[in-house]
């Protein structure tokens, strides 16, 4: 199960007891708001695209949405993203529980600065059901991120 993937990539830096499980589902922003009872801003999805056949994760604020120009301007073309069944193959999670931790080999992810507004942000950690709260400097840490992007319309 992907959840336990991510843990154990939290377990090696020390920080799996950071991780929260609910006893509800977290699979959509406003779902994961409600869980953690904070504002829907401040979720961290994880959004699942291929450019040139390769996996691409661009997490971003749960306040905003892809700019169609602005993603083809970054990328060199259109935003297209995966469909939910080719998720758990191609990224490692299923959709609900996309992050950008303990993903599969050949993902690039990419962190939209819409994240940069907060201080700690609350990406999912590989479930339906969990997420785990990251300071911006963690985000980073711990995404294996390759660069900070602007794909996303201003919130």
């Amino acid at each position: 199960m992907a959840i336990e993937q991510v843990r154990e990539y939290f377990r090696k830096a020390g920080i799996e007891e950071r991780i929260q499980e609910f006893e509800v589902s977290s699979a959509t922003v406003e779902l994961a708001a409600e869980a953690l009872r904070c504002e829907p801003c401040r979720i961290a999805k994880s959004l699942s695209f291929l450019v040139d056949d390769t996996p691409v994760l661009v997490v971003t604020a749960g306040d905003v949405k892809i700019d169609n120009r602005k993603y083809k301007e970054q990328f060199g073309t259109k935003a297209k993203m995966l469909k939910p069944d080719e998720a758990p193959e191609r990224i490692g999670h299923a959709v609900g529980g996309v992050c950008p931790f303990a993903v599969k080999d050949g993902v690039k992810v990419y962190l939209d600065c819409s994240l940069r507004r907060f201080d700690t942000v609350f990406p999912a950690c590989g479930s339906s059901n969990s997420a785990i709260e990251l300071s911006i400097p963690e985000m980073e840490q711990y995404s294996g991120f390759i660069e900070w992007v602007d794909v996303c319309k201003n919130p």
